[in-house]
């Protein structure tokens, strides 16, 4: 199995940064997708961007142009640059990865982000 920590959250204002880091562990050489996602309170966690081996992306259309997923494969740690930030950006940030066997890594504790002048 593959255990996953985020970091890197924190406070910051509107149009502000953030870079959010996903440490794995475990299994790690298994790992074919690697997401983060979000969830503010009384909402559905939702997906935010994944990033693929390969290095190919994708991104929720509320975060695309201003956010960046990125992946180091040799540190087995995923990155999410997130610039420009808005009030509605304020969620608890969680990675997770897909493995190759077509499995699930564990739920980290997230990290919190909160976007507020």
């Amino acid at each position: 199995q593959v255990q996953l920590v985020e970091s890197g959250g924190g406070l910051v204002q509107p149009g502000g940064s953030l870079r959010l880091s996903c440490a794995a562990s475990g299994s790690i050489f298994s790992i074919y997708t690697m997401g983060w996602y979000r969830q503010a309170p009384g909402k559905q966690r939702e997906l935010v961007a994944m990033i693929r081996r390969g290095g190919s992306t994708n991104y929720a259309d509320s975060v695309r142009g201003r956010f960046t997923i990125s992946r180091d494969n040799a540190k087995n740690t995923m990155y999410l640059q997130m610039n420009s930030l808005k009030p509605e950006d304020t969620a608890v940030y969680y990675c997770n990865v897909y493995l190759t066997n077509g499995s699930t890594g564990s739920w980290g504790q997230g990290t919190q982000v909160t976007v507020s002048s």
